[in-house]
């Protein structure tokens, strides 16, 4: 089953075009079945989800579907039955490739929020590039709308997440370090896709 918009595979799809609700109705359920348990989890999955949808100007017409449905499962990796190497993106980009789901949205979630700077510290390089990295406007909105969303499902601008992931997570653990190198990569995305809604 596909949810990327413009591929034939969901129910609802009419000549090879999704419904723009029945993707996001599909992605959300799944999200909730697997996140739902893990409480702040899947609290901050749906303000992620959330907004994405604001930023969905942010984005070609095509792509909006796809923008949502990868903000909805950026973190399934988190859920205990699908964890294999322990970070979740790559664990989220298996289960979803095991699925049948396009490259392209495994990809969005396996590289979410500049995810290949904690790859290379968990020495996970070679099982991140299963997925090549995409570079444009729908990883850079998903990763605004992460990176601006708090671990409970709070509305933080990227100084006050990158704080207070910085204040869970010791400064020098892998996620310290990572976070800490990644922060010019991710508030470039930011900063980007600001600049497309202000001319949206």
């Amino acid at each position: 089953m596909s949810t990327d918009a413009g591929e034939p595979g969901l129910p609802g799809a009419e000549d090879g075009q999704v419904a723009l609700t029945t993707g996001r109705a599909i992605a959300a359920a799944v999200a909730r079945e697997l996140l739902a348990p893990l409480g702040d989890r899947y609290r901050h999955t749906v303000n992620v989800a959330a907004q994405a949808e604001e930023l969905s100007d942010a984005v070609p017409p095509e792509d909006r579907e796809l923008l949502v449905v990868a903000a909805w499962w950026h973190d399934l990796g988190y859920a205990p039955d699908l964890v294999q190497t322990g970070f979740h993106p790559i664990d989220g980009a298996r289960y979803l490739a095991s699925k049948g789901h396009t490259p392209r949205l495994c990809a969005l979630v396996a590289h979410h929020s500049a995810a290949t700077f904690e790859a290379a510290e968990r020495g996970l390089e070679v099982e991140l590039a299963d997925w090549p990295r995409e570079e444009g406007p729908v990883p850079d909105a998903l990763w605004t709308a992460d990176m601006t969303t708090g671990p409970g499902g709070e509305r933080f601008d990227y100084a006050e997440r990158l704080s207070e992931i910085l204040a869970r997570y010791d400064q020098d653990s892998i996620v310290g370090r990572a976070m800490s190198r990644a922060q010019p990569s991710i508030q470039a995305a930011i900063e980007r896709t600001n600049s497309r809604l202000a001319t949206a």
